[in-house]
């Protein structure tokens, strides 16, 4: 399960050539633009089986505008939304299906694939439904059918539950699997449970991630984070673009791609490892980050 290269040096590689690595952006959001419904369970992953070709289309644009992470559009393929949709293939096998959409996108390249594994109820929810074993049960298989799928490195994203959060680093850590842990957090600096959002990071260092990521927040609230990065760890951001307020059906751009490579920059003075977009970002934003970074790398 492992993969055998080193993802750590990988990761280390973005820090000696002075420049993070570009992660790609929005997948599900942008789907829904181009007016592809979302299925109530399995979010935009349902596009995998239903638009294939989009899916692939939208992985390659964020390849051209620069790109060097690509993440699996396997948001809600893990086991407990396939388990609550009418899906008639299981989790391993829409895993692995939406996996290869991403590798032939991706072929010939030189890219990292990172797969991402969600919260296992939906991202903002604050009480869950499941028992703590059905939690654990759902991310050990999602992460075994992502890694076995052929993806470089776990993408565990959107996670704001301290159960979860500290499962996935033990399962990880324990596996030798590479994974980054990117947090949601309110505008109080506290998980959806209640902990201090940098209680959690300092926890999660512990087990060895590539990277700890803080995702899916709006700028005005990273900006209260920020504050307190420790420059001399791995982390990385990709943050919300969305106009829309979250759970909302539609959600579409709020801050254009400019707008938002500038607002980034400052970000830069703590050396992330990695940067991004979120919810309502396309391949523009993702085109705009890279200038941004190829403009500081040559000064």
């Amino acid at each position: 399960m492992p993969k055998e290269n080193n993802m750590s040096f990988l990761f280390s590689f973005a820090k000696r050539i002075h420049r993070p690595l570009l992660l790609d952006g929005a997948m599900g959001s942008l789907l829904q633009q181009k007016g592809i419904k979302p299925d109530p369970q399995l979010w935009m992953s349902s596009a995998n089986l239903t638009k294939p070709d989009e899916v692939v289309k939208t992985h390659k644009a964020y390849i051209k505008a620069g790109a060097d992470i690509i993440t699996t559009n396997t948001f809600r393929t893990n086991p407990v939304s396939v388990k609550r949709s009418n899906l008639k293939i299981k989790s391993p096998e829409f895993v692995r299906k939406s996996v290869e959409l991403a590798k032939s996108a991706s072929e010939g390249k030189k890219l990292l694939l990172a797969g991402s594994n969600p919260p296992a109820e939906d991202c903002y929810q604050v009480e869950r439904t499941i028992s703590k074993k059905e939690i654990e049960s759902n991310h050990a298989q999602h992460i075994e059918s992502l890694m076995n799928s052929g993806c470089h490195f776990i993408l565990n994203e959107t996670q704001s539950h301290f159960d979860e959060i500290l499962f996935i680093a033990k399962f990880c850590g324990k596996h030798s699997i590479p994974f980054v842990i990117s947090l949601y957090f309110t505008d109080k600096l506290k998980l959806l449970s209640g902990e201090n959002l940098f209680d959690i990071v300092r926890l999660v260092e512990e087990y060895d991630p590539l990277a700890i990521g803080l995702n899916c927040v709006m700028p005005k609230t990273f900006n209260k984070a920020f504050k307190q990065i420790d420059n001399n760890k791995s982390w990385g951001f990709y943050l919300n673009c969305g106009r829309s307020a979250i759970n909302n059906e539609h959600i579409v751009c709020g801050i254009s791609p400019m707008d938002y490579s500038h607002e980034m920059e400052k970000y830069l003075q703590k050396n992330p490892v990695f940067i991004g977009s979120c919810c309502g970002s396309s391949p523009y934003h993702t085109k705009e980050l890279k200038k941004l970074l190829d403009e500081k790398n040559s000064n």
